[in-house]
């Protein structure tokens, strides 16, 4: 079990230090002479891989339950690694803009692939803490993204935090030998045996598996995959947790894209600024562990709905006069465990709430969707800093964000006789 979400964390990192790694280099290539980017350019860039990622997530979020989980997580990882280094010579913004394009057409299968992966090889007791302490990779990622370009981008440049990018490649010999298929995957395919010879050699009990296919045809009632979305019995919470999704994204990818260009200028030092975006996703990455071990047992809606909310607060507060250093990186602390924390959570709630067959679809779907959100984030922060209005209007469409994705949980239907 641990090997198998070892794995995946490790996936989920190389996805989370690619989304922090444009926000902490963007100072830096707002300054880059040869290209002389303004900052509705640089945001119309940073929505590129997003874009990709759309795509990416729908397209392959359905192809991993039609051809398995493993084979599309190793292609996956492979191909945004490749494209960091295409990132790492571009010598234009129109090519460094088509290598992110290209990379988030990889980054957008793996979360629903990896997702898919760490929920079923984990006891269903465990499976929000499990799916936390995996997806926590993402947070660490970005922490990972911030820290080495706090020592590193001075001396080294901009290019060389994206050749660093290009290091999941060498977890792909890992994965291809030893990473196993999805047990329910094999089962849908009449795979029986190998199914069983996976179960052995992780102690899991294959009539667990069996039984829980059963049930999901059941809820099912015949209908898989896409169809399965939109089928009376779940469109209306497809429909309001894709609402949730655009809302949660346009959270972390405007915060992660923007907080340190927007923390510079207003007067911190580009490491100082680039220390928010340090604390921001370092508090996301702690704080939805204990988050997701709480919605273990009270259920997930509930802590997502909260989440949120404290993201709308700390993002309205952080508007209000001038507060001191260390009120402001608590409230930037919290507005990343509000935005990120909580998406992760919303994660494990999507892969709970839909039936095995249907799984990594919806999250993909979900995940998918939620782009345009993260494709608008960067793109309509760029353009009110070009505009040079206020900095309080940046925060302000992250306080209307946060109250929109609250109202979103909310109308979820509740699911009869589960906590969730």
């Amino acid at each position: 079990m641990y090997f198998v979400i070892s794995i995946c964390f490790f996936c989920i990192l190389a996805d989370g230090y690619d989304l922090g790694i444009y926000g902490a280099v963007l100072p830096s290539l707002l300054d880059y002479q040869p290209w002389g980017l303004t900052p509705a350019q640089a945001g119309t860039i940073g929505s590129y891989a997003l874009f990709g990622m759309f795509f990416g997530a729908i397209l392959v979020g359905t192809i991993t339950d039609l051809i398995g989980r493993k084979r599309v997580l190793i292609i996956c990882v492979t191909f945004f690694s490749l494209t960091m280094v295409g990132c790492a010579v571009a010598t234009s913004p129109e090519m460094f803009g088509l290598f992110r394009f290209i990379g988030g057409i990889g980054l957008g299968g793996v979360i629903p692939t990896a997702s898919a992966l760490a929920i079923e090889y984990s006891p269903p007791h465990r499976r929000s803490l499990n799916y936390a302490l995996m997806f926590s990779g993402y947070s660490f990622g970005t922490v990972l993204a911030a820290i080495l370009a706090i020592f590193l981008l001075d001396s080294f440049g901009w290019r060389f935090m994206f050749w660093i990018g290009a290091a999941p490649l060498l977890l792909v010999p890992i994965m291809i030998k030893y990473l196993p298929e999805s047990v329910s995957f094999l089962l849908s395919r009449q795979r029986r045996k190998e199914a069983v010879a996976i179960c052995e050699r992780y102690r899991m009990d294959i009539s667990y598996f069996e039984h829980q296919a059963k049930k999901d045809e059941g809820e099912a009632k015949g209908q898989k995959s896409v169809k399965g979305l939109f089928s009376k019995q779940y469109i209306r919470a497809t429909l309001v947790i894709f609402v949730t999704y655009v809302m949660g994204f346009y959270l972390v990818y405007g915060l992660n894209t923007w907080l340190p260009q927007i923390m510079r200028e207003l007067g911190y030092s580009l490491n100082s600024s680039l220390s928010f975006l340090l604390v921001m996703n370092l508090t996301a990455g702690i704080g939805a562990l204990i988050a997701s071990a709480i919605a273990d047992r009270f259920g997930s809606k509930r802590v997502i709905g909260v989440s949120y909310f404290l993201a709308a607060l700390s993002a309205f507060l952080l508007t209000v006069g001038a507060p001191p250093i260390a009120l402001t990186y608590l409230m930037v602390g919290v507005a990343g465990f509000g935005a990120v924390g909580s998406t992760q959570i919303l994660n494990a709630f999507v892969t709970k709430y839909y039936p095995a067959q249907s799984r990594a679809t919806a999250l993909g779907w979900g995940l998918g969707i939620g782009r345009i959100g993260a494709i608008l984030g960067p793109i309509v922060i760029g353009f009110l800093l070009s505009m040079n209005l206020n900095m309080v209007w940046s925060f302000y469409t992250f306080v209307f964000a946060g109250i929109v994705a609250v109202i979103g949980v909310v109308l979820i239907p509740s699911k009869k006789d589960e906590v969730l």
